[in-house]
Formats: structure tokens, sequence, C-alpha cells
């Protein structure tokens, strides 16, 4: 899949309730999908039960303007007229320095059976995943990112301690999924190392893989491998040049104010 350009009509928090009736003003709120929704017949039980989750809705500079379901969040209709959230994307990596992958479950609504990083998803407009300045957005994240490894993969909370997660940098970008369902997102990058116990959940996860760079980049060559776009526009560009500064010089890389529009 291949990743699109990000412009799209300017989202505020003046208009956005007149563009998108279904957002909600306030970040701390449930957003009940109904049980009959036709959006979402015949996916895993689970997984529509998550497209409940309420996901932080932002203007275009990571501002939050009020929250929607991921349901909402996620539907092309919705991104291409602007709907834009936040998430985050972790990138573990053991003391070898192999990065941890997953492949997503066929049950996934969005980007099944694709290779990924170790861990992609959303902070959730709740008390302790929010925040509008940066200092506290990152640490949102990283609580976000603790809750989901667990979720996902059964890594523990104590291998994973919030403080250990290094911010690297912003990524503006969308990306459709197939003609219902895409990504439009300012996704945080966090690295950790860190030797975790891992039991994927698996209507989230069908398999993981430990690698090295020289493992990636054949994976990539592999035509019968398919990867997320944002996995793919992150080692595009970034991830190697990350990779090799891991254990020396990564402070130079942590911590960028800007955002990195794809």
């Amino acid at each position: 899949m291949s990743t699109t350009a990000t412009q799209t009509q300017t989202i505020t928090a003046e208009n956005v309730l007149r563009l998108f009736p279904e957002v909600n003003a306030s970040l701390a709120s449930s957003h009940k999908v109904p049980t009959a929704d036709d959006d979402l017949q015949g996916y895993d039980e689970e997984q529509i039960r998550l497209m409940e989750e309420v996901c932080i809705v932002l203007d275009n500079d990571d501002n939050p303007i009020g929250s929607a379901s991921k349901k909402v969040c996620h539907l092309m209709k919705n991104i291409n007229d602007g709907l834009l959230h936040r998430a985050f994307s972790v990138f573990l990596f053991d003391s070898q320095n192999r990065l941890l992958l997953q492949q997503r479950a066929s049950e996934k609504i969005t980007f099944p059976d694709m290779w990924t990083n170790t861990c992609c998803s959303h902070p959730l407009g709740v008390p302790g995943e929010t925040g509008a300045e940066l200092e506290a957005a990152v640490q949102g994240v990283r609580r976000a990112a603790q809750r989901k490894l667990n979720h996902e993969l059964g890594i523990r909370a104590s291998q994973v301690p919030l403080d250990n997660f290094h911010f690297l940098t912003r990524i503006h970008y969308k990306a459709p999924s197939d003609g219902k369902w895409g990504e439009h997102e300012i996704d945080y990058i966090l690295l950790i190392k860190s030797d975790v116990d891992h039991t994927p959940t698996p209507n989230e996860v069908k398999d993981t893989k430990y690698v090295s760079q020289e493992d990636l980049k054949q994976m990539f060559k592999d035509g019968s491998l398919k990867f997320t776009p944002w996995f793919q526009l992150i080692c595009n560009t970034m991830l190697f040049e990350w990779w090799d500064h891991l254990d020396q010089g990564l402070e130079n890389y942590k911590g960028e104010a800007g955002i990195r529009r794809m």
C-alpha cells in the first residue's frame, strides 16, 4: 500500500464539529458503535469492539480538538475530508540490536496480514494518555505504548518502563488500507531497547520475528510479503540511521520538536 499526500482541508477547533458531527468536543468520552453497523458487518467481534475506542482528534499542528471513535477516525470518507488523529509507533530492540516485528492478524480491520514495527496504535482520549503540550503528549503516548505492548504482545510493563521509551519525532501521513478504511495520523515514534518475553494475542498478531538490519532489507525484497505504509515510510527515510546509533549518538535524534510531513 502506498501513502498519499497529506494535503487536505484544514480542520480546526472551530469547524471540526460542523464537518464531523460524530466528533465529540470532549476528550474523555465513550463512542458506542451500533451493533448493526453496516460498515463493520463480517469482522471479528473483538476487533469491532475495539472500534469503540476513543481516539484523539487533532488539528494539523497536533493540538487536540476533540475525540471520535476509532471507527470514525479510520473511515476513508472522513480521512479524505481531513479528519486527523494521534497515534504512536514503537520500535523495540533486544540486547543484540535486533528489531522485533509483528505481522498483523488476519482479523484486523485495517492493514490485515501486513508486517510492521513492534507495535502501532493510538493513545486514547482518556486521562493519562492525552496532552496538548509536547511533553505531556509524549508521556501520554508512552503510557499508551506500554498498555498496547501488553495487549498485543503480552509484554509486561515492568519490562518496558515508561522512562525507557525514547521519543524521536512525529510524522504526519495519510494512507488507504482498502476502499473503506485507512489512516491519517500524526504518529509519535518511540524507540526502546529491552529483552522482553512476549506472547502474541492471536486476533491482534499473526506472527512475530526478530530481525537484523540485513534481515529486514531481505524481507523487503521478498515480493510475497506486505508491509504497513507507515513502517515502509519510516524504513525508507529514518529507521536505519537511528538503528546505526542505538548504542552511541541516539541523543542527537531525540525530542524533535517539528512534525515531519510525509
